[in-house]
């Protein structure tokens, strides 16, 4: 069978299987944010928290919980690292060095895991267990809890300005959705072959006699999780690339279905809600023609060798695993790249300059095919308000966006939000490649002029571009270990993950503030089989948990009444995706033909 064919009837698999658990799954996680009961461990964990599940939070309160939280994971997170050599399962390690310590800690807070270290020499354990790994969780369900509250805003009728609860969505979707798929993808990949053991490592001799101590540890768990919620750290250097983490093309298959699985159900998901499924279908359209032609260009660029050594050997497989292939590694490079998850089969330094560019491009869109979880779900509604805006300026009407009416405020705020990210890639690339000190640290780059030194700015931009959309991948050429990459790439990350954050909520807070416009539809109530208001008069679980607004008896306003551009259909669906490269294209343009294209082209 040739590598083409296998790697189509991978990535037709990989449909498929998606396909199947898209309805279920999607349907699963609505009613996970508007259930009316509580599960006994999370009533527990409320009273110990000592949190009101009945509260409901404006923007205003969720925002500062979000950041509460996420401030107390640092600390803690900080702390377990600087002090593990203290602490059990520590296998003679010592603490990790302030510098490092802080910009992990604030990596994996923030879901970008972005490693300046390699993990197996100084990371324990327990660390990786216990801080590390809960993080991945946590983190993961801080994204799907601002989706929701999003959505919440989106369809609130009542005006209250409320959009839910965090401590609730940050509990459910820690013990309903991630927990249990974890389970499931961890057992796959044991039945693979993914090491799983509270050991630390072993001892072997190799043929010559030398002896050579090998790494272990709990691999398969922390594989599921890193895949699932779009962290993408790994315990090994080499990462989804080592035999222990990613033994079998399987096992492949699984990481990267566990990688998109969330984010294109959060699609399903965010239709149900909002009770049209129109609107979540018209949305994963659009990811999946993104993540379409991506795919297509990188497989491609890797699937016709450049260079002398390249021609030589046939392919271009320097850097690739033989295990996957040029599709294995393009199926996973565009899926992780795209989700802000950052894991990697093969080293992206390694591609041509087209594959490299392309997947530098794709995280420079915005991750939003279909990013990362819950932050690839409410960036592409904010680009979807955009589109709403410049359809409505073509036709001269007010933009509305299912019946909330986007003005002034509105669009200040998510012109901010789309501003964020651009600012830290660009800012933090300029300074940091005309800074003497950091020419050092591009170990691809050579004279001024020639294409080292070109792709030495390719690594720069791409490491920015990774930490400002809390991706965690890299080009392996730059050492980043010094401290001004240490502190400005930890910047870059806290900025590009709570900046966005916090005008996401405000976002929320503005549209549930307002009355949906226009005409109703009677039957919208019918077509998800959602319903149920609690006595709080705020719809979703009873006493205000948890709520959507979307899960109201009373009838919705009918977009298409309300819009001369209709939210939905192959027509809006096209209008966002140009949008989307558009704005990423008139941003980052310049660099990228200072960098990828360039190279390309010499």
């Amino acid at each position: 069978m040739s590598t083409t064919v296998a790697g189509l009837l991978q990535v037709g698999t990989l449909v498929v299987i998606l396909a199947a658990v898209y309805v279920p799954l999607g349907d699963h996680m609505a009613r996970v944010y508007t259930g009316e009961r509580d599960l006994g461990v999370e009533r527990l964990l409320y009273r110990l928290a000592r949190v009101d599940p009945r509260k409901q939070q404006s923007w205003v309160g969720y925002v500062l919980a979000v950041l509460g939280f996420s401030a107390v994971c640092f600390v803690v997170l900080y702390a377990i690292q600087r002090m593990q050599g203290a602490l059990p399962l520590s296998d003679g390690k010592s603490g990790v060095s302030p510098a490092m310590a802080f910009n992990t800690a604030i990596s994996f807070v923030t879901n970008t895991n972005w490693q300046s270290y390699s993990p197996e020499i100084v990371m324990t354990n327990l660390t990786q267990m216990a801080g590390l790994a809960v993080q991945n969780f946590v983190s993961a369900a801080v994204g799907m809890a601002v989706a929701v509250a999003l959505v919440r805003g989106i369809v609130n009728r009542r005006a209250t300005g409320e959009i839910g609860n965090f401590w609730v969505d940050l509990v459910r979707g820690v013990i309903r959705i991630l927990l249990p798929l974890s389970i499931i993808v961890a057992t796959l990949l044991l039945s693979q072959g993914v090491v799983q053991s509270w050991h630390s490592g072993f001892v072997w001799t190799t043929t010559d006699g030398a002896e050579v101590r090998s790494v272990i540890g709990p691999f398969a768990s922390q594989e599921a999780i890193k895949e699932l919620g779009t962290n993408g750290g790994g315990t090994l250097s080499a990462n989804s690339a080592h035999p222990f983490s990613n033994p079998t093309p399987f096992s492949n298959l699984v990481e990267i279905f566990a990688l998109l699985v969330i984010p294109v159900c959060l699609t399903r998901t965010y239709g149900t809600l909002v009770r049209d499924r129109r609107q979540g279908l018209t949305l994963l359209g659009v990811m999946a023609g993104i993540w379409t032609i991506m795919l297509t260009a990188v497989w491609i660029f890797e699937s016709h060798p450049s260079g002398a050594a390249s021609h030589a050997a046939g392919a271009m497989m320097e850097g690739k695993e033989v295990r996957f292939g040029i599709p294995g590694s393009a199926l996973f490079a565009v899926s992780t790249t795209g989700t802000s998850t950052g894991a990697v089969n093969s080293a992206h330094d390694s591609f041509s300059a087209g594959g490299g560019g392309a997947v530098l491009w794709n995280m420079l869109l915005g991750e939003v095919a279909p990013g990362g979880v819950g932050s690839g779900l409410y960036g592409i509604l904010v680009m979807a308000m955009i589109t709403v805006f410049i359809g409505g300026l073509l036709v001269g009407r007010s933009p509305t966006f299912l019946g909330k009416r986007i003005g002034q405020p509105e669009m200040t705020t998510t012109a901010l939000y789309v501003l964020v990210m651009p600012a830290l890639v660009l800012a933090g690339t300029a300074i940091s490649v005309i800074l003497t000190a950091t020419g050092e640290a591009q170990g691809n780059s050579g004279e001024p002029g020639t294409p080292g030194a070109i792709h030495g700015f390719s690594e720069v931009l791409y490491a920015y571009a990774s930490a400002a959309n809390n991706n965690g991948s890299a080009f392996g050429g730059l050492t980043v270990t010094d401290d001004w990459f240490q502190a400005s790439l930890g910047v870059t990350m806290l900025l590009g993950r709570f900046v966005p954050i916090v005008l996401v909520l405000a976002l929320a807070g503005l549209l549930a503030r307002q009355r949906p416009r226009g005409p109703v539809d009677e039957s919208a109530a019918e077509s998800t089989g959602v319903t149920g208001t609690g006595p709080t008069g705020v719809a979703g679980p009873g006493r205000g948990r948890a709520v959507l607004e979307a899960t109201s008896a009373e009838p919705v306003a009918r977009p298409e009444a309300l819009s001369a551009l209709p939210t939905h259909g192959f027509l809006y669906g096209s209008l966002l995706m140009a949008t989307i490269v558009l704005v990423a294209g008139l941003t980052f343009f310049p660099a990228m033909a200072l960098g990828p294209i360039a190279e390309a082209l010499l």
